[in-house]
C-alpha cells in the first residue's frame, strides 16, 4: 500500500488499470464488464439515471475534486500561487498548455467535431507527477514544483470548462436547495468539535450537496469542488490524509478502468476519424509546444534574476510529462460524446496521445536528469535534490502533494488539529 501512495506508485497503477481495461475488453469476458459499467442502478425513486459507469464518474470522482479543490485552495492561499511573481510564470504556461492542444484539435478535427476541443486540454496531475518521479532522478525540485503549479491551473481550468461547456439542461430548483447544505457544511466544519459525530454530518451534508447537484444537471463532480474550498485548512488537512489513499488506489483506478473498457474489434482507422487524431496529437505535441513556448516567453519577462526559473531543458520535461491527459481528459471525452462511436474515437485517442506523451517522455526525461547530475557533480558534487521526497519525509503519506497542503501543515502554517480539529478521526 505504501508504494501505491507515493507519486511512482499511483502513476503506475493508473497505466495498469487502463492496460487491464483494454485486455479484458478484448477477451471473453469483454462484453460482460461492459455490460456492468452499463447496468442502469435501480434508483430511479430518487429522480437520478444513473448507471454504473455514471456512479463512478459522477460520484466517486467527485472524491477526486474534492482533494483538487484542497490543494487548488491551499496554493492560492499559502503555496506557490500565493505570490502573484512567482505564480505568473506556471499560470501563462498552463494557459499555453490549454489554448495549442485546443489549437491542434481543432485544426485536426475542428470541421467534423468542434466540440472535442476540450478533451486534450487536461493534465492528469497525479500520473504527471509520477512520471515525473520514475524518469527524472536528479532533477531540481524546482521541476516538480513548476508542473505541480502548472497541474494545479490546468486542473481549475478543466473545472471552469466542465462547468460551462458541458452542462446538460439546468434545474435551478436542486441547484438552489444545494446551497443549504453547503452552508451548513461550511459551518459544521468550523464549529463542530472533532469527533465521530462531526464526521458523520459533513459526510451526509457533502452527500447531499452532491444529490442535489446532480439533480440540477450541474455535473456533479463540481459538488466535491465546492465541498473541498469550503474546508478550512487543518481540516482540509486532515481530509486531504484520510481521502487520499481512498481516491489514489480506488476512485482513479477504479475510473481509469472503466472509461477505458472499450472493444478495439470492429474499430477500424476510418471509423477513428478525426476526433482520434485530433486528440492523439493534441496531447503529446500540444501541450509541449504550448507549455514550452508559453513558460519560455513568461520566463524571459517576468523570471529575470529569479534562481527558480526553469531552464529550456527543463520546460521541455514539464511540457513532455503535462501531456498525459488521462483521468481528466478521459472525463471530458465522457461529456463531449455522451458515449457515442466519437467517444470511443476520442477515449482511444485520450490513451495514445497519453502513451505517446509517455514514451517521449522515457525517452527525452531520463538524459536531461542525467544531465542535470553530471553537471551538479562537476560543479563540486553538490548533490541535487530527487524529484520526488522519501517516505521518511512524510509525516502522514501524503502522496502527490509536496510541497503541498501536508508539508505546509509540518512548517507550522496551518494550525494544529487542537486548535482546528480534523473532518475525518485518526
Amino acid at each position: 500500500m505504501r508504494f501505491v501512495l507515493t507519486d511512482r506508485g499511483s502513476a503506475i497503477l493508473l497505466l495498469g488499470a487502463a492496460a487491464l481495461a483494454l485486455l479484458l475488453a478484448a477477451s471473453p469476458a469483454g462484453p460482460t464488464l461492459i455490460g456492468i459499467r452499463e447496468l442502469h442502478l435501480p434508483i430511479d425513486a430518487s429522480g437520478l439515471h444513473l448507471t454504473t459507469g455514471h456512479l463512478i464518474s459522477d460520484g466517486l470522482l467527485a472524491i477526486f475534486f474534492l482533494l483538487v479543490a484542497v490543494e487548488l485552495r491551499h496554493e492560492l492561499t499559502r503555496g506557490e500561487l500565493s505570490h502573484p511573481r512567482a505564480a505568473a510564470v506556471p499560470a501563462i504556461a498552463a494557459l499555453g498548455g490549454v489554448a495549442a492542444p485546443s489549437a491542434v484539435y481543432l485544426l485536426v478535427a475542428g470541421g467534423s467535431e468542434p466540440g472535442g476541443w476540450p478533451v486534450p486540454t487536461a493534465t492528469d496531475i497525479a500520473f504527471a507527477l509520477g512520471l515525473l518521479a520514475l524518469l527524472g532522478r536528479g532533477l531540481p525540485g524546482r521541476v516538480r514544483a513548476f508542473l505541480l503549479a502548472l497541474a494545479i491551473l490546468d486542473d481549475l481550468v478543466a473545472i471552469l470548462l466542465i462547468a460551462v461547456v458541458f452542462p446538460t439542461e439546468l434545474v435551478p430548483l436542486p441547484l438552489l436547495g444545494a446551497l443549504v447544505p453547503l452552508a451548513a457544511f461550511f459551518l459544521a466544519a468550523r464549529a463542530v468539535p472533532r469527533s465521530g459525530l462531526r464526521t458523520i454530518v459533513l459526510t451526509a451534508l457533502g452527500v447531499l450537496v452532491w444529490y442535489l447537484t446532480a439533480l440540477s444537471g450541474v455535473h456533479a463532480t463540481l459538488a466535491g469542488v465546492a465541498l473541498g474550498l469550503l474546508l478550512p485548512a487543518a481540516v482540509a488537512t486532515s481530509a486531504d490524509r484520510a481521502l487520499q489513499p481512498v481516491s489514489r488506489a480506488l476512485v482513479l483506478p477504479l475510473f481509469a478502468f472503466s472509461a477505458s473498457l472499450v472493444r478495439l474489434d470492429g474499430v477500424t482507422p476510418a471509423a477513428l476519424g478525426p476526433v482520434f487524431l485530433g486528440v492523439a496529437l493534441a496531447l503529446p505535441v500540444g501541450k509541449l509546444v504550448g507549455v514550452v513556448v508559453a513558460g519560455l516567453a513568461a520566463g524571459a519577462v517576468l523570471g529575470r534574476g529569479r534562481d527558480d526559473r526553469l531552464r529550456a531543458s527543463e520546460l521541455v520535461v514539464v511540457g513532455l510529462v503535462s501531456g498525459v491527459g488521462f483521468t481528466v481528459s478521459l472525463l471530458m471525452a465522457q461529456l463531449a460524446f455522451d458515449g457515442s462511436q466519437q467517444g470511443t474515437a476520442a477515449t482511444l485517442g485520450v490513451l495514445a496521445g497519453s502513451g505517446a506523451a509517455i514514451a517521449l517522455s522515457a525517452a527525452v526525461v531520463p538524459v536531461v536528469a542525467r544531465r542535470t547530475r553530471d553537471a551538479a557533480a562537476s560543479a563540486g558534487g553538490e548533490q541535487v535534490a530527487d524529484v520526488e521526497p522519501g517516505l521518511a519525509e512524510r509525516e502522514h503519506l501524503v502522496p502527490g502533494r509536496e510541497p503541498g497542503v501536508a508539508a505546509e501543515r509540518d512548517r507550522g502554517a496551518v494550525a494544529t488539529d487542537e486548535a482546528d480539529p480534523a473532518v475525518l478521526p485518526q
